[in-house]
């Protein structure tokens, strides 16, 4: 797990008990899911292991802390995102998505300042809340683009009707054309990021 303490101290070791409770060995205290939100959200980094296997399961509660955000509520990913996403476990291309949704969100957070400004601009003005919403629905078309770029078979076979069993064929005995069709798909993803990453 990267290291986001501002300080570049080591990483809190968060400790899990049988009964589910959160032991923070730094302050030598019982915390909540909750808390180790709030961590995050301060830039303090944390390993959480499982104090009798002493197994790492911090990416277990992460996920964990997500679905309790969603669970309150806090909505952020698409049904259609995680539709997608539930469909590349197990796909060939698995192991590229990690890398790729990293670098995704390491290019949003670099722009992060900007996004803040224009919605203070937006709210403080308050002449256009359309153009933050139209930014934000932007910005998710192009996760749910680079959802669809990893898995373009899928995603054909999910919103295609159904063929005829010839034109099945001739689309198995074109597998240039299909080859040609991701590779535009995975140039014009990468204009969206340069663009995304430049704008302001």
């Amino acid at each position: 797990m990267a290291n986001d303490n501002a300080s570049g101290a080591e990483p809190i070791t968060i400790k899990k008990y049988a009964n589910r409770r959160l032991y923070n060995t730094a302050k030598s205290a019982y915390v909540t899911l909750e808390h180790l939100a709030q961590m995050v959200r301060e830039g303090q980094d944390f390993v959480v292991y499982d104090a009798k296997t002493g197994e790492d399961i911090t990416r277990s509660v992460l996920t964990q802390i997500i679905f309790e955000e969603e669970a309150k509520g806090q909505n952020m990913l698409p049904i259609s995102f995680l539709r997608q996403l539930i469909r590349l476990y197990g796909d060939a291309l698995q192991g590229v998505v990690p890398g790729y949704l990293e670098a995704s969100m390491e290019s949003f957070t670099r722009n992060q300042e900007k996004l803040r400004e224009h919605m203070l601009k937006t709210f403080g003005a308050n002449p256009a809340l359309s153009n933050f919403e139209a930014m934000a629905r932007s910005n998710m078309e192009f996760f749910e683009n680079a959802m669809r770029v990893f898995s373009p078979f899928g995603a054909a076979r999910a919103t295609a009707r159904p063929k005829k069993e010839a034109e099945r064929e001739e689309e198995r005995a074109a597998p240039e054309t299909e080859l040609s069709e991701l590779k535009e798909q995975l140039r014009q993803m990468q204009e969206r990021l340069d663009k995304l990453s430049g704008q302001g």
